[in-house]
C-alpha cells in the first residue's frame, strides 16, 4: 500500500526492516494482536541466554568493603572518603546544633532584663555566638581526623581502632599547635582518648 503527498504528488513506499516483514494483508488489528519478539525490538533483549537479560547489581555491600571497620555494621562506610565527607558534615551539624542549644540556655540565664525583647535579643546573640563557633571547631577537627585516619590506615596497610587513636592524637596536637607545646600535647592526649573510646566502643558494639 502506498501513500501520496498531495503537495508535490510524489509517491512514497513503506519501509520495512526486512523483506520478510512485508505482508500486504497486514492491518492495524493484526499488528496489535500479534505476539512480538523482544529480541528484534532491542539489541540487548537477547542477552543472558534463554533466561533473558542479566542485570548487574551495582549496589555494593558497603560494610564489607576495604576500609570498613569491623566488617558489616549498621554504620556502613565505603572507606575514608565516606568518612571524610559524611562524617565531617554530620559532625559540623551536630556541633552547630549543640552549640546553638548551649547558647540558647546561656542567653536565658544571663539576660539582664525580664523584658521579652531584651531576653530574645540575648538568646539570639548567645545562639549565634556559640553555635557557629562550636560547629566550625567540630567540623575542622572531624575533617583533620578523618583525613589523618585515612592516611594512617593507608600507611599501615589495614584499618583498626589503633589508627583512630593515632589520628586523634595527631589531630588534637595539630589543632592546638599554635598555642604551644603544652597545649598541643594536652589536646592531643584528650583527642586520642576520645577517638580510642569511640573506635573501640564502636567495635565492641558492632556499630
Amino acid at each position: 500500500m502506498s501513500r501520496t503527498n498531495i503537495e508535490d504528488e510524489e509517491t512514497f513506499e513503506p519501509i520495512y526492516a526486512a523483506q520478510e516483514d512485508f505482508n500486504p494483508n497486514d492491518t492495524v488489528s493484526s499488528f496489535l494482536n500479534t505476539a512480538y519478539d523482544p529480541a528484534r525490538l532491542h539489541p540487548l533483549a537477547g542477552l543472558g541466554g534463554g533466561g533473558g537479560l542479566d542485570y548487574l547489581n551495582l549496589e555494593d555491600d558497603a560494610g564489607t568493603l576495604p576500609g570498613a571497620h569491623g566488617g558489616s555494621s549498621i554504620l556502613p562506610s565505603r572507606g575514608w572518603s565516606d568518612d571524610l565527607t559524611y562524617g565531617t558534615g554530620l559532625t559540623y551539624i551536630t556541633g552547630l546544633t549543640l552549640g546553638g542549644a548551649y547558647g540558647f540556655f546561656e542567653g536565658l540565664r544571663s539576660s539582664p532584663s525580664p523584658a521579652f525583647k531584651i531576653r530574645l535579643n540575648t538568646v539570639l546573640n548567645g545562639m549565634t555566638r556559640r553555635g557557629p563557633f562550636i560547629g566550625n571547631s567540630a567540623g575542622v577537627l572531624a575533617l583533620m581526623y578523618n583525613g589523618i585516619n585515612g592516611g594512617v590506615g593507608r600507611a599501615r596497610g589495614h584499618y583498626d581502632p589503633l589508627n583512630s587513636v593515632l589520628a586523634g592524637g595527631l589531630t588534637g596536637a595539630i589543632f592546638k599547635s599554635t598555642a604551644g607545646l603544652r597545649a598541643a600535647g594536652s589536646a592531643g592526649g584528650v583527642c586520642a582518648v576520645a577517638a580510642g573510646i569511640w573506635a573501640y566502643g564502636k567495635e565492641a558494639l558492632n556499630l
